[in-house]
Protein backbone atom coordinates (compact mmCIF):
# COMPACT_ATOMS: atom_id res chain seq x y z
CA UNK A 1 0.00 0.00 0.00
CA UNK A 2 1.33 3.43 -0.92
CA UNK A 3 1.62 6.22 1.62
CA UNK A 4 0.83 9.83 0.76
CA UNK A 5 1.33 12.91 2.94
CA UNK A 6 -1.10 15.71 2.06
CA UNK A 7 -0.77 19.26 3.34
CA UNK A 8 -3.68 21.73 3.21
CA UNK A 9 -3.08 25.45 3.64
CA UNK A 10 -5.22 27.98 5.44
CA UNK A 11 -7.34 28.95 2.44
CA UNK A 12 -8.11 25.27 1.79
CA UNK A 13 -9.66 24.98 5.27
CA UNK A 14 -10.87 28.58 5.50
CA UNK A 15 -14.42 27.75 6.59
CA UNK A 16 -16.62 24.77 7.47
CA UNK A 17 -17.65 24.18 3.86
CA UNK A 18 -14.04 24.04 2.70
CA UNK A 19 -13.07 21.77 5.58
CA UNK A 20 -15.85 19.38 4.57
CA UNK A 21 -14.70 19.48 0.92
CA UNK A 22 -11.12 18.70 1.98
CA UNK A 23 -12.39 15.87 4.18
CA UNK A 24 -14.17 14.30 1.19
CA UNK A 25 -11.01 14.52 -0.90
CA UNK A 26 -8.95 12.87 1.83
CA UNK A 27 -11.50 10.08 2.28
CA UNK A 28 -11.52 9.45 -1.48
CA UNK A 29 -7.73 9.06 -1.37
CA UNK A 30 -8.03 6.60 1.51
CA UNK A 31 -10.74 4.58 -0.24
CA UNK A 32 -8.57 4.42 -3.35
CA UNK A 33 -6.25 2.19 -1.34
CA UNK A 34 -3.66 4.61 0.02
CA UNK A 35 -2.56 5.28 3.58
CA UNK A 36 -2.98 9.00 4.25
CA UNK A 37 -1.26 11.39 6.65
CA UNK A 38 -2.61 14.94 6.52
CA UNK A 39 -0.90 18.12 7.71
CA UNK A 40 -3.14 21.15 8.25
CA UNK A 41 -2.50 24.87 8.64
CA UNK A 42 -4.65 27.19 10.73
CA UNK A 43 -7.82 28.44 9.05
CA UNK A 44 -7.24 31.44 6.74
CA UNK A 45 -6.62 34.63 8.72
CA UNK A 46 -6.46 32.88 12.10
CA UNK A 47 -2.71 33.26 12.65
CA UNK A 48 -2.91 36.98 11.82
CA UNK A 49 -5.86 37.36 14.21
CA UNK A 50 -3.92 35.70 17.02
CA UNK A 51 -0.88 37.86 16.31
CA UNK A 52 -3.02 40.99 16.44
CA UNK A 53 -4.46 39.96 19.79
CA UNK A 54 -0.98 39.40 21.18
CA UNK A 55 0.21 42.80 19.98
CA UNK A 56 -2.84 44.49 21.50
CA UNK A 57 -1.69 43.14 24.85
CA UNK A 58 2.05 43.71 24.42
CA UNK A 59 3.97 45.84 21.94
CA UNK A 60 6.77 43.22 21.78
CA UNK A 61 5.19 39.95 22.93
CA UNK A 62 7.36 37.38 24.68
CA UNK A 63 8.18 34.81 21.99
CA UNK A 64 7.54 31.81 24.23
CA UNK A 65 4.02 33.00 24.97
CA UNK A 66 3.55 33.95 21.32
CA UNK A 67 4.22 30.34 20.31
CA UNK A 68 1.72 29.10 22.87
CA UNK A 69 -0.88 31.42 21.33
CA UNK A 70 -0.12 30.79 17.66
CA UNK A 71 -0.09 26.99 17.99
CA UNK A 72 -3.79 27.01 18.90
CA UNK A 73 -4.77 27.92 15.32
CA UNK A 74 -3.62 24.57 13.93
CA UNK A 75 -5.06 22.71 16.90
CA UNK A 76 -8.55 23.98 16.05
CA UNK A 77 -8.09 23.08 12.37
CA UNK A 78 -6.99 19.46 12.98
CA UNK A 79 -9.88 18.86 15.37
CA UNK A 80 -12.46 20.19 12.91
CA UNK A 81 -10.98 18.28 9.98
CA UNK A 82 -10.87 15.05 11.98
CA UNK A 83 -14.54 15.48 12.87
CA UNK A 84 -15.39 16.14 9.21
CA UNK A 85 -13.58 12.97 8.10
CA UNK A 86 -15.38 10.93 10.76
CA UNK A 87 -18.69 12.40 9.58
CA UNK A 88 -17.80 11.16 6.08
CA UNK A 89 -17.62 7.61 7.38
CA UNK A 90 -13.86 7.17 7.70
CA UNK A 91 -11.65 6.81 10.77
CA UNK A 92 -9.37 9.70 11.74
CA UNK A 93 -7.24 10.81 14.66
CA UNK A 94 -5.72 14.26 15.18
CA UNK A 95 -2.29 14.94 16.66
CA UNK A 96 -0.59 18.14 17.80
CA UNK A 97 3.12 18.65 17.26
CA UNK A 98 3.68 17.74 20.90
CA UNK A 99 1.66 14.51 20.66
CA UNK A 100 3.56 13.36 17.58
CA UNK A 101 6.76 14.59 19.18
CA UNK A 102 8.06 16.82 16.43
CA UNK A 103 11.24 17.66 18.31
CA UNK A 104 12.76 21.08 17.57
CA UNK A 105 15.46 23.33 18.94
CA UNK A 106 14.39 25.93 21.50
CA UNK A 107 14.31 28.97 19.19
CA UNK A 108 10.78 30.31 19.52
CA UNK A 109 8.81 31.52 16.44
CA UNK A 110 11.38 30.09 13.99
CA UNK A 111 12.38 26.71 15.40
CA UNK A 112 14.18 24.02 13.40
CA UNK A 113 13.11 20.38 13.36
CA UNK A 114 15.63 18.00 14.92
CA UNK A 115 13.72 14.71 14.94
CA UNK A 116 10.23 13.24 14.55
CA UNK A 117 8.83 10.24 16.43
CA UNK A 118 6.35 8.75 13.95
CA UNK A 119 5.29 5.70 16.00
CA UNK A 120 1.89 7.13 17.01
CA UNK A 121 1.21 7.97 13.37
CA UNK A 122 2.21 4.47 12.23
CA UNK A 123 -0.04 2.97 14.89
CA UNK A 124 -2.98 5.07 13.66
CA UNK A 125 -2.31 3.90 10.09
CA UNK A 126 -2.16 0.26 11.21
CA UNK A 127 -5.61 0.77 12.77
CA UNK A 128 -6.94 1.97 9.41
CA UNK A 129 -7.15 5.60 10.48
CA UNK A 130 -6.23 8.79 8.69
CA UNK A 131 -3.66 10.68 10.77
CA UNK A 132 -4.27 14.44 10.97
CA UNK A 133 -1.19 16.37 12.18
CA UNK A 134 -0.98 20.03 13.16
CA UNK A 135 1.44 21.89 10.91
CA UNK A 136 3.71 24.79 11.88
CA UNK A 137 4.42 23.53 15.42
CA UNK A 138 6.68 21.30 17.44
CA UNK A 139 8.07 20.84 20.93
CA UNK A 140 11.52 21.45 22.39
CA UNK A 141 13.49 19.02 24.57
CA UNK A 142 12.23 21.07 27.54
CA UNK A 143 8.60 20.39 26.48
CA UNK A 144 8.08 23.97 25.37
CA UNK A 145 5.69 24.61 22.46
CA UNK A 146 7.58 25.96 19.43
CA UNK A 147 6.57 27.16 15.97
CA UNK A 148 8.45 26.85 12.68
CA UNK A 149 7.95 30.30 11.14
CA UNK A 150 5.66 31.47 8.36
CA UNK A 151 4.86 28.65 5.95
CA UNK A 152 6.01 26.15 8.57
CA UNK A 153 3.22 23.69 7.74
CA UNK A 154 5.03 22.98 4.45
CA UNK A 155 8.10 22.03 6.47
CA UNK A 156 6.01 19.81 8.77
CA UNK A 157 4.59 17.94 5.77
CA UNK A 158 7.94 17.42 4.05
CA UNK A 159 9.64 16.35 7.29
CA UNK A 160 6.86 13.83 8.00
CA UNK A 161 7.08 12.51 4.44
CA UNK A 162 10.81 11.98 4.91
CA UNK A 163 10.41 10.34 8.33
CA UNK A 164 7.66 8.03 7.07
CA UNK A 165 9.36 7.29 3.72
CA UNK A 166 6.15 8.41 2.00
CA UNK A 167 5.74 7.87 -1.73
CA UNK A 168 4.81 11.51 -2.31
CA UNK A 169 4.18 14.75 -0.40
CA UNK A 170 1.26 16.67 -1.91
CA UNK A 171 1.08 20.36 -1.02
CA UNK A 172 -2.48 21.62 -1.59
CA UNK A 173 -2.92 25.37 -1.85
CA UNK A 174 -5.14 27.96 -3.55
CA UNK A 175 -3.19 27.90 -6.84
CA UNK A 176 -2.73 25.03 -9.28
CA UNK A 177 1.04 24.89 -9.02
CA UNK A 178 4.18 26.94 -9.53
CA UNK A 179 3.89 29.59 -12.26
CA UNK A 180 6.47 31.44 -14.32
CA UNK A 181 5.33 34.59 -12.49
CA UNK A 182 2.55 35.70 -10.17
CA UNK A 183 -0.62 35.19 -12.28
CA UNK A 184 -2.26 38.14 -10.53
CA UNK A 185 0.41 40.42 -12.05
CA UNK A 186 1.04 38.57 -15.31
CA UNK A 187 -2.10 37.12 -16.97
CA UNK A 188 0.07 35.15 -19.43
CA UNK A 189 2.02 33.40 -16.65
CA UNK A 190 2.30 29.68 -17.31
CA UNK A 191 2.10 26.77 -14.88
CA UNK A 192 5.30 24.75 -14.82
CA UNK A 193 4.76 20.96 -14.98
CA UNK A 194 8.00 20.55 -13.04
CA UNK A 195 10.75 22.62 -11.45
CA UNK A 196 14.05 21.68 -9.83
CA UNK A 197 14.61 21.80 -6.07
CA UNK A 198 17.32 24.43 -6.59
CA UNK A 199 15.04 26.70 -8.62
CA UNK A 200 12.18 26.29 -6.16
CA UNK A 201 14.42 27.15 -3.21
CA UNK A 202 15.46 30.36 -4.96
CA UNK A 203 11.89 31.20 -6.03
CA UNK A 204 10.57 30.65 -2.49
CA UNK A 205 13.32 32.66 -0.81
CA UNK A 206 12.88 35.49 -3.33
CA UNK A 207 9.19 36.06 -2.65
CA UNK A 208 7.16 33.30 -4.34
CA UNK A 209 4.69 32.24 -1.65
CA UNK A 210 3.72 28.79 -2.97
CA UNK A 211 6.22 26.89 -0.79
CA UNK A 212 8.41 27.68 2.19
CA UNK A 213 12.10 27.76 1.21
CA UNK A 214 13.17 25.68 4.23
CA UNK A 215 10.63 23.01 3.29
CA UNK A 216 12.03 22.75 -0.24
CA UNK A 217 15.58 22.55 1.08
CA UNK A 218 14.50 19.74 3.41
CA UNK A 219 12.83 17.95 0.49
CA UNK A 220 16.01 18.27 -1.56
CA UNK A 221 18.21 16.94 1.25
CA UNK A 222 15.98 13.90 1.82
CA UNK A 223 14.86 13.51 -1.82
CA UNK A 224 11.17 13.87 -0.98
CA UNK A 225 8.95 14.00 -4.06
CA UNK A 226 6.78 17.13 -3.77
CA UNK A 227 3.63 17.79 -5.83
CA UNK A 228 2.16 21.31 -5.55
CA UNK A 229 -1.58 21.18 -6.35
CA UNK A 230 -4.81 23.13 -5.93
CA UNK A 231 -7.30 21.97 -3.31
CA UNK A 232 -10.06 23.37 -5.53
CA UNK A 233 -9.45 21.26 -8.64
CA UNK A 234 -8.39 17.77 -9.70
CA UNK A 235 -5.77 19.03 -12.17
CA UNK A 236 -2.16 17.99 -11.86
CA UNK A 237 0.07 20.68 -10.45
CA UNK A 238 3.84 21.17 -10.42
CA UNK A 239 6.33 18.48 -9.46
CA UNK A 240 9.38 19.69 -7.53
CA UNK A 241 12.15 17.27 -8.47
CA UNK A 242 15.88 16.72 -8.79
CA UNK A 243 17.49 18.68 -11.61
CA UNK A 244 18.00 16.90 -14.94
CA UNK A 245 20.01 17.95 -18.05
CA UNK A 246 16.91 19.09 -19.98
CA UNK A 247 16.27 21.83 -17.42
CA UNK A 248 19.50 23.62 -18.35
CA UNK A 249 18.19 24.16 -21.88
CA UNK A 250 15.89 26.85 -20.50
CA UNK A 251 17.54 30.22 -19.83
CA UNK A 252 15.03 31.46 -17.22
CA UNK A 253 12.30 29.45 -15.52
CA UNK A 254 10.49 32.10 -13.51
CA UNK A 255 10.24 35.64 -12.16
CA UNK A 256 9.92 36.34 -8.43
CA UNK A 257 9.41 39.58 -6.52
CA UNK A 258 9.37 40.74 -2.92
CA UNK A 259 7.88 44.02 -1.74
CA UNK A 260 8.64 43.34 1.92
CA UNK A 261 12.20 44.61 2.08
CA UNK A 262 13.88 47.87 3.07
CA UNK A 263 17.30 49.36 2.32
CA UNK A 264 19.72 50.96 4.79
CA UNK A 265 22.86 52.88 3.77
CA UNK A 266 25.68 54.04 6.06
CA UNK A 267 27.75 56.78 4.44
CA UNK A 268 31.46 57.52 4.91
CA UNK A 269 32.33 54.50 6.98
CA UNK A 270 36.02 54.22 7.87
CA UNK A 271 37.44 51.57 5.54
CA UNK A 272 39.45 49.31 7.85
CA UNK A 273 39.34 45.62 8.86
CA UNK A 274 36.67 44.68 11.40
CA UNK A 275 34.14 47.43 10.69
CA UNK A 276 31.83 45.26 8.57
CA UNK A 277 32.14 42.42 11.09
CA UNK A 278 31.13 44.78 13.90
CA UNK A 279 28.20 46.21 11.94
CA UNK A 280 26.68 42.95 10.75
CA UNK A 281 27.53 41.17 14.00
CA UNK A 282 25.36 43.67 15.89
CA UNK A 283 22.56 43.28 13.34
CA UNK A 284 22.72 39.48 13.65
CA UNK A 285 22.67 39.65 17.46
CA UNK A 286 19.40 41.59 17.18
CA UNK A 287 17.89 38.70 15.20
CA UNK A 288 17.66 40.71 11.98
CA UNK A 289 18.30 38.82 8.75
CA UNK A 290 20.35 40.71 6.14
CA UNK A 291 19.74 39.89 2.50
CA UNK A 292 21.80 41.91 0.00
CA UNK A 293 25.00 43.84 0.84
CA UNK A 294 26.87 46.33 -1.35
CA UNK A 295 30.06 48.17 -0.35
CA UNK A 296 31.37 50.96 -2.56
CA UNK A 297 35.00 51.41 -3.58
CA UNK A 298 36.99 53.18 -0.87
CA UNK A 299 37.74 56.87 -1.37
CA UNK A 300 39.94 58.86 1.03
CA UNK A 301 39.86 55.90 3.43
CA UNK A 302 36.04 55.90 3.62
CA UNK A 303 33.28 53.89 1.96
CA UNK A 304 29.49 53.56 1.87
CA UNK A 305 27.76 50.31 2.87
CA UNK A 306 24.21 49.47 1.81
CA UNK A 307 22.18 46.41 2.79
CA UNK A 308 18.59 45.19 2.80
CA UNK A 309 16.52 43.81 5.67
CA UNK A 310 12.90 42.64 6.03
CA UNK A 311 10.59 45.64 6.09
CA UNK A 312 9.16 44.46 9.41
CA UNK A 313 12.63 44.96 10.95
CA UNK A 314 13.32 48.30 9.27
CA UNK A 315 12.72 50.63 12.23
CA UNK A 316 14.50 48.32 14.65
CA UNK A 317 17.49 48.06 12.30
CA UNK A 318 17.59 51.82 11.70
CA UNK A 319 17.81 52.60 15.43
CA UNK A 320 20.49 49.98 15.94
CA UNK A 321 22.58 51.14 12.96
CA UNK A 322 22.28 54.83 13.92
CA UNK A 323 23.76 54.02 17.31
CA UNK A 324 26.54 51.99 15.75
CA UNK A 325 27.27 54.72 13.18
CA UNK A 326 28.00 57.14 16.03
CA UNK A 327 30.38 54.59 17.58
CA UNK A 328 32.42 54.09 14.41
CA UNK A 329 32.35 57.72 13.30
CA UNK A 330 30.28 57.23 10.14
CA UNK A 331 28.63 60.25 8.51
CA UNK A 332 24.91 59.41 8.33
CA UNK A 333 22.39 56.56 8.05
CA UNK A 334 19.86 56.65 5.21
CA UNK A 335 16.80 54.41 5.03
CA UNK A 336 14.32 53.54 2.30
CA UNK A 337 11.34 51.28 2.98
CA UNK A 338 9.78 51.81 -0.47
CA UNK A 339 11.87 49.32 -2.41
CA UNK A 340 11.19 45.94 -4.00
CA UNK A 341 13.38 43.08 -5.16
CA UNK A 342 12.75 41.56 -8.58
CA UNK A 343 14.54 38.34 -9.55
CA UNK A 344 14.96 35.96 -12.46
CA UNK A 345 15.61 32.28 -11.68
CA UNK A 346 16.74 29.36 -13.81
CA UNK A 347 19.29 26.54 -13.70
CA UNK A 348 19.94 27.35 -17.38
CA UNK A 349 21.90 30.43 -16.28
CA UNK A 350 24.83 28.10 -15.62
CA UNK A 351 25.17 27.41 -19.34
CA UNK A 352 23.74 30.55 -20.98
CA UNK A 353 25.71 33.79 -21.23
CA UNK A 354 24.27 37.29 -21.26
CA UNK A 355 21.27 36.58 -19.03
CA UNK A 356 22.03 39.36 -16.54
CA UNK A 357 22.78 41.84 -19.35
CA UNK A 358 19.43 41.03 -20.95
CA UNK A 359 17.65 41.65 -17.63
CA UNK A 360 19.43 44.98 -17.06
CA UNK A 361 18.70 46.14 -20.61
CA UNK A 362 15.00 45.30 -20.25
CA UNK A 363 14.73 47.35 -17.05
CA UNK A 364 16.73 50.23 -18.54
CA UNK A 365 14.41 50.36 -21.55
CA UNK A 366 11.55 51.10 -19.11
CA UNK A 367 13.71 53.66 -17.25
CA UNK A 368 13.67 51.52 -14.11
CA UNK A 369 16.76 52.34 -12.04
CA UNK A 370 18.64 49.46 -10.36
CA UNK A 371 19.80 50.30 -6.83
CA UNK A 372 21.46 47.01 -5.90
CA UNK A 373 22.32 43.73 -7.65
CA UNK A 374 22.82 40.24 -6.24
CA UNK A 375 23.62 37.09 -8.18
CA UNK A 376 24.10 33.36 -7.72
CA UNK A 377 24.63 30.53 -10.18
CA UNK A 378 20.92 30.37 -10.96
CA UNK A 379 19.48 33.78 -10.08
CA UNK A 380 19.89 37.51 -10.60
CA UNK A 381 18.14 39.93 -8.23
CA UNK A 382 17.73 43.70 -8.57
CA UNK A 383 16.49 46.19 -5.99
CA UNK A 384 14.26 48.84 -7.57
CA UNK A 385 11.69 51.42 -6.48
CA UNK A 386 8.59 49.64 -5.23
CA UNK A 387 6.27 51.56 -7.59
CA UNK A 388 7.88 49.82 -10.58
CA UNK A 389 7.41 46.26 -9.29
CA UNK A 390 4.49 45.20 -11.50
CA UNK A 391 5.99 46.80 -14.60
CA UNK A 392 9.34 45.12 -13.99
CA UNK A 393 7.81 41.67 -13.51
CA UNK A 394 5.71 41.97 -16.70
CA UNK A 395 8.60 43.29 -18.77
CA UNK A 396 10.97 40.52 -17.65
CA UNK A 397 8.31 37.87 -18.24
CA UNK A 398 7.91 39.18 -21.79
CA UNK A 399 11.60 39.63 -22.61
CA UNK A 400 12.44 36.07 -21.55
CA UNK A 401 9.32 34.76 -23.39
CA UNK A 402 8.08 32.79 -20.39
CA UNK A 403 4.50 32.70 -21.70
CA UNK A 404 5.65 30.35 -24.49
CA UNK A 405 5.31 26.60 -23.92
CA UNK A 406 8.50 26.04 -25.89
CA UNK A 407 10.38 28.51 -23.69
CA UNK A 408 9.69 26.36 -20.67
CA UNK A 409 10.82 23.09 -22.16
CA UNK A 410 9.37 21.38 -19.13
Amino acid sequence: MTLVVQKYGGTSVGDVGRIQRVARRIVETKRAGQDVVVVVSAMAGETDRLLQLAHEIAESPNERELDVILATGEQVAIGLLSLAIQASGAKARSFTGTQVRILTDNVHTKARILNIDVERIRQALREGKIAIVAGFQGVSAEDEVTTLGRGGSDLTAVALAAALSADVCEIYTDVEGVYTADPSLVPTARKLPRISFEEMIEMASLGTKVLQARAVEYAKNYNVSVHVRSSFSENRGTLVVQEDPDMEKVMVSGIAYDRKEAKITITRVVDRPGIAAKLFGRVAEAGIVVDMIVQNISQDGHTDISFTVPRTDFHKAMELVKGLAREIGADQVLGDDRIAKVSIVGVGMRTHSGVAAKMFAALAAEKINIMMISTSEIKVSCVIEEKYTELAVRVLHDVFRLESQSAGGR
